[in-house]
């Protein structure tokens, strides 16, 4: 489970973690709220040592995100590494966690009696529009990645390791794969190429020697 160490930098905390972003990692949250109240600014996170992100760790680190907002602050991620930043890229959340306080000094300063620049509340809308896209997806996400527990017989990180891969295999976003994959269920199906990466990654994350099966006992190259 992931742990963590935290340090002052000025009107600002740097948080360090290590270990792994998961359904576990939401036990931290209460105290990233506290640390989150302390603070003047905020957080900066430095995922770096963080070896594995699933859905779940997304989720507890866009809750701190919310909870930011809510006070006026944010919490960005200074440094990642491989692990976090396929998740944020993948589910397009990368922005969130972005600082823009360097932007912000180097704009020059609106001349006084003048109306905010018309950018900022463009920024904040695309910034909530990105929030509640993520919440809308995550649940689409993990049910997806149940689907492939349940017909292959995966393990949680095995199962989100074969939705990634395919959804970089095949260039398609990580939430539209999910959304499709969760279709499968409801008689849909997956297109030609999408399957037979899904086969090849579900291959792939099987043990030596197991050969996957799809629902019903059908091999995996035939599962629409």
């Amino acid at each position: 489970m992931a742990t963590m160490d935290v340090a002052p930098d000025g009107d600002r905390m740097t948080v360090t973690m290590w270990g792994e972003l998961d359904l576990g990692s939401r036990r931290l949250l209460p105290e990233l709220y506290d640390m989150l109240t302390l603070s003047g600014g905020g957080l900066d996170l430095r995922l770096d040592a963080i070896g594995f992100c699933d859905c779940s760790g997304l989720d507890a680190l866009l809750d701190l995100h919310d909870r930011a907002v809510g006070q006026g602050k944010s919490v960005t991620v200074r440094s990642s590494g491989v692990a976090v930043d396929r998740v944020l890229d993948l589910t397009g959340v990368r922005e969130l966690f972005t600082d823009s306080r360097p932007a912000e000094a180097s704009a020059p300063l609106p001349p006084s009696g003048t109306a905010p620049p018309q950018e900022d509340g463009q920024d904040l809308r695309a910034e909530v529009t990105q929030l509640r896209r993520a919440m809308q997806t995550r649940p689409t996400i993990d049910l997806a990645r149940g689907i492939l527990m349940a017909s292959f017989s995966l393990t949680p990180e095995a199962a989100w390791s074969v939705l990634v891969r395919t959804s970089q295999n095949t260039n398609t976003k990580l939430h539209d794969l999910a959304r499709d994959l969760v279709g499968t269920v409801r008689g849909t199906t997956l297109p030609e190429q999408v399957q037979r990466q899904l086969s090849a990654a579900v291959a792939g994350a099987s043990r030596p020697g197991e050969a996957p099966a799809g629902p019903a006992g059908a091999p995996a190259e035939e599962w629409d």
